[in-house]
């Protein structure tokens, strides 16, 4: 079986000297066997969420077998350690009722702490995209990177990195939706392209709904910007204010149409409704709509 590529190009490739640095110490440092009581997590782990289920299996096999990857600690006082690189060994490893675990200790600063947290994290396979989204933003933010110099010691294109980077625009709920792994990043990248925030979750729902496929959602998008894009109001519409029944009735036709519906009302509660098409195909869409309603 081949072996996989890891993301991005290594600790070296992002910390100046990393490499030099780890080859000397590792030369002549051996592994230790430290109390788990006597380490704390590190505060600047990326990840957040850790799933319960694979925890225990890497309990059962810590159980079985022991830790085959020692963890990578730092010295913050006499009595106590702090987590560089394995929170998830170590947390498997206290549901195995381990008392001690192998590990590597290392000298590391508060920054450099950062550094190695978030690389160890963009570097592993099973990571969503949003943990990946938030590590690359925090590099950016909090390690003065740019998103040229990131890609290029991540050894990602900048283009890749920017998209990542666009996920963390999207709604909350969204960006739920992505952890959750209820829409995919090919879903993800389609409904970045609309500006609307209202619009985007309205997709959303339908994606969860009716199981779109990546391609349809690019296609909805697609004809939802054609549309926006034709249209050139010679002034900026005033916003009209509706009673909650016909905020809600809008809400509902934009949603049902998959589209941005056009809804007008004067004072004496007169109007009319305009379902905007962008093609031949949206309008034989539409019409199936409309033909549902009748039959």
């Amino acid at each position: 079986m081949a072996k996989k590529k890891s993301l991005g190009r290594g600790l070296g490739a992002l910390i100046d000297g990393a490499d030099e640095y780890f080859a000397k110490e590792a030369a002549g440092s051996a592994i230790n066997e430290i109390e788990i009581s006597k380490i704390v997590a590190n505060p600047f782990q990326p990840r957040t969420k850790f799933d319960e289920e694979t925890l225990n299996e890497l309990a059962t096999s810590i159980k079985e077998i022991g830790i085959i990857q020692p963890i990578t600690l730092r010295k913050i006082d006499d009595d106590q350690y702090q987590i560089i690189a394995g929170e998830r060994r170590f947390r498997a490893s206290k549901i195995a009722g381990l008392t001690s675990i192998p590990a590597y200790v290392r000298t590391a600063d508060d920054e450099g702490m950062l550094e190695m947290a978030l690389v160890e994290n963009i570097q592993r396979e099973d990571l969503d995209a949003i943990e990946i989204a938030l590590s690359y933003q925090r590099l950016i933010e909090e390690c003065k990177l740019t998103q040229e110099i990131l890609s290029d010691r991540v050894g990602k294109k900048r283009s890749t990195v920017t998209n990542y980077l666009r996920l963390l625009k999207l709604p909350a709920k969204i960006q739920k939706g992505i952890v959750d792994k209820n829409i995919s990043m090919g879903h993800a990248r389609a409904l970045v392209n609309i500006q609307d925030s209202e619009m985007q979750l309205m997709i959303f729902d339908e994606i969860i709904k009716n199981e779109f496929s990546v391609r349809r959602v690019e296609e909805i998008v697609r004809n939802y910007n054609e549309d926006q894009s034709s249209f050139q109001p010679e002034e900026k519409p005033k916003v009209q204010k509706y009673p909650t029944e016909y905020q809600d009735l809008y809400l509902h036709l934009n949603k049902y149409f998959q589209s941005k519906i056009d809804f007008k009302m004067d004072q004496t509660g007169k109007g009319k409704i305009t379902i905007p098409f962008s093609s031949t195909k949206d309008l034989e869409r539409i019409l199936g709509i409309l033909d549902k309603l009748n039959a």
